[in-house]
């Protein structure tokens, strides 16, 4: 940088980008030999690599400017379709339980509870390929960070601070959970 531009900016002069300064352009041609034609020759090639990079950087911003609008674009999409497989998927468990319900008036007992098996079975197919786990957890010891206790429950069976029943599942997504396990949890007689 040269005095004249540490100057400039230290005076808070403003800089201009993509055309040459005619002062600066003007100093320069002053100060030099006017007879040199080398110094001509540098000059142009000068101004000529200071106006390639001035348009390199302003391809560099305007490609950064569209990176940003399709990373918003795309952030978007994602929220708004990002449960598209997922729904898709819930819509054969949804199509199982209408047909369950449109077959229960005409269909027994046994037939019913097979259908109910078969939309339990396709339900936990999509939420094992989604990554939804169960949490299930009679007979292990309470876990605050997974499970919500209910209440407790004296056991003479049942080591103290394991869980004796499960009041209601929790579900785990992809190890975040979603629900804790509702649960009654044993303590020790007498206590």
């Amino acid at each position: 940088m040269t005095n004249r531009a540490h100057k400039d900016a230290e005076r808070g002069a403003p800089e201009t980008h993509g055309e040459f300064d005619p002062e600066a352009t003007a100093v320069l041609t002053n100060s030099a030999d006017h007879g040199n034609p080398d110094f001509a020759k540098a000059l142009a090639v000068a101004e000529a690599k200071a106006q390639e990079n001035w348009n390199n950087y302003l391809r560099a911003v305007a490609d950064l400017d569209n990176v940003r609008k399709r990373n918003a674009r795309d952030v978007e999409n994602a929220l708004k379709y990002g449960l598209e497989k997922f729904a898709a998927d819930m819509l054969e468990v949804r199509d199982s339980l209408e047909l369950g319900l449109e077959a229960g008036e005409k269909a027994d007992a046994r037939s019913l509870l097979a259908g109910k098996e078969a939309t339990l079975r396709l339900l936990n197919k999509a939420f094992e390929k989604y990554g939804i786990v169960e949490i299930n957890p009679v007979g292990a010891p309470f876990d605050p960070q997974l499970h919500e206790a209910m209440a407790m429950q004296e056991s003479a069976t049942a080591e103290p601070n394991a869980v004796l029943q499960v009041v209601q599942k929790g579900y785990q997504l992809n190890g975040r959970l979603l629900r804790p396990a509702r649960v009654i949890v044993a303590r020790a007689p007498g206590s």
